[in-house]
C-alpha cells in the first residue's frame, strides 16, 4: 500500500507543479485587477492568462537553451534542440526543422558527448543548466518586476514570467521521476553515484547521434548494445541499455529473441521509465500478431493506460506500426489500416531520425506479407 502511495505521488507529481503554478498565477491575476484596473477586469484577465502561458513557453525555451549553453560548455556538441513538437536538428551538416512528440516532455536539448577519460564525463553542469538559466532569468523578471512597480500591468507580468521560471527551475532540478521520464535533477545525481550509468549516458548519447547520422541501431558497434545485470538496471539510465538492447533486436529482425528480453525487462524489477515501458508494450503487441495472433493476450497488453499512451504518442513511428498491425492482423481491416499506413508516411516526412522510419517500414512490410500470405490460403 505504502508503494503504491509512492507511485501514485510520483506519477501526479507534474501536475501537481502545474496547478501550483496556475493557482499563483490566478491569484496574481485577482490581486492585480482588483487592485489597479477594476474597470476592466476581462480584458487585464484576457493578457494576464496569455501572459501566464507565454511565460510557460518562455522558460522551457530558456530552460532547453541552458542545457546547450552548459552542455557546449562542458565540451558537447549540438544534436538537436526541441520545444513541444517542434525540433531543430543539424541533418548532414545542416540545421533542419521538424517534428517529434514525447510524452511527458516540453521540449529536449540533446547533445554528442565528448569521449571519456578514465571513466569519467562532465554531465552535472549539462543536465542541471536547464535549472540553473531558469533561476537566472527568473531573477532578471523579478528585478524587472519591482523595478517597473509604477506599470501595474507590465509589472504583474513580468512578476508571472519570474515565478514560473522559478517553479519550473525546481520541478526540474529536485531529482524525482516526473511521470513517463526521469528528470533532470535525477539524471544528474544518479550519474554521479554510478559509473555504470555514467557509460550508460555516454552510449545513449552515442546512439542518438548515430542515428541521426541515418546509421540504424543493427549497424551500430555491438558492444554498447551489452546487457547489463539486472541488478545494474535498477538504475534508470542504465535500464535504457536493455531497452536498446531490445530495440536493436526488433532491427535485426530477431522479434522472438526480441520479445523473451522484453518480457523479461517488463517483469523484472528495474528502472526504465514509462515512456521505454508503453513503447516495449507496443513491440510486444507488434510481434504477438506477427506470430502466434492470440486475441485474448493482445487484450491484456492493451490496457486503458496503454491506449491512452498510445493516443498521446499517436504520431510516434512505432506507435503507428503498432496500429497498422493492430488493424491489419487483428481486425482483418486491410482499408482502416492503410489509413494509419498513410498517418505513418506523412509523420515521416517531418520526424527527425529516417533511419528509425527506414525501420519501422521493413517491420510494416512483414505484417503486410504475413496478411497478404493468410489472404491466399
Amino acid at each position: 500500500m505504502k508503494k503504491s502511495k509512492k507511485t501514485s505521488l510520483k506519477k501526479y507529481l507534474p501536475m501537481l507543479f502545474f496547478v501550483l503554478i496556475g493557482a499563483v498565477c490566478g491569484v496574481l491575476m485577482v490581486e492585480y485587477i482588483s487592485r489597479a484596473v477594476p474597470e476592466r477586469p476581462l480584458v487585464s484577465l484576457v493578457i494576464l492568462f496569455i501572459a501566464m502561458y507565454a511565460a510557460i513557453l518562455m522558460q522551457l525555451i530558456l530552460h532547453e537553451f541552458g542545457h546547450l549553453v552548459f552542455g557546449l560548455i562542458s565540451g558537447y556538441k549540438f544534436g538537436s534542440f526541441r520545444i513541444l513538437s517542434f525540433m531543430l536538428i543539424r541533418d548532414e551538416g545542416k540545421l533542419k526543422l521538424k517534428k517529434m512528440t514525447i510524452a511527458g516532455t516540453g521540449g529536449q536539448c540533446l547533445m554528442s558527448p565528448p569521449d571519456m577519460v578514465d571513466g569519467k564525463l562532465p554531465v552535472m553542469l549539462y543536465n542541471l543548466g536547464g535549472s540553473v538559466m531558469n533561476v537566472v532569468f527568473g531573477g532578471v523578471f523579478m528585478a524587472l518586476h519591482f523595478g517597473l512597480s509604477a506599470y501595474p500591468l507590465l509589472s504583474a507580468v513580468m512578476l508571472m514570467f519570474g515565478l514560473i521560471g522559478f517553479a519550473i527551475a525546481l520541478m526540474n532540478g529536485i531529482p524525482m521521476r516526473m511521470g513517463e521520464v526521469d528528470n533532470d535533477g535525477f539524471n544528474a545525481f544518479s550519474l554521479g553515484k554510478d559509473p555504470q550509468a555514467l557509460r550508460a549516458f555516454w552510449v545513449q548519447m552515442k546512439v542518438n547521434q548515430q542515428i541521426s547520422r541515418g546509421v540504424r541501431l543493427k549497424d551500430m558497434p555491438e558492444e554498447w548494445f551489452a546487457l547489463p545485470s539486472d541488478e545494474a538496471m535498477k538504475n534508470s539510465m542504465v535500464a535504457a541499455i536493455g531497452v536498446f538492447a531490445c530495440n536493436r533486436l526488433m532491427d535485426e529482425g530477431r522479434l522472438s529473441d526480441a520479445d523473451t528480453l522484453m518480457e523479461k525487462m517488463l517483469n523484472t524489477p528495474n528502472g526504465m521509465v514509462g515512456v521505454h515501458r508503453r513503447l516495449m508494450v507496443c513491440d510486444r503487441i507488434f510481434i504477438e500478431l506477427l506470430t502466434q495472433n492470440r486475441s485474448d493476450v493482445i487484450k491484456n497488453m492493451l490496457t486503458s493506460e496503454q491506449l491512452k499512451f498510445m493516443k498521446a504518442m499517436k504520431s510516434f513511428p512505432s506507435v503507428l506500426r503498432t496500429e497498422y498491425a493492430l488493424e491489419l492482423l487483428g481486425n482483418k481491416d486491410n482499408v482502416k489500416a492503410e489509413s494509419f499506413r498513410a498517418q505513418f508516411e506523412r509523420f515521416a516526412k517531418s520526424y527527425p531520425y529516417q533511419s528509425d522510419i527506414e525501420a519501422e517500414r521493413e517491420l510494416m512490410d512483414m505484417a503486410k506479407n504475413k496478411w497478404e500470405s493468410e489472404e491466399t490460403k
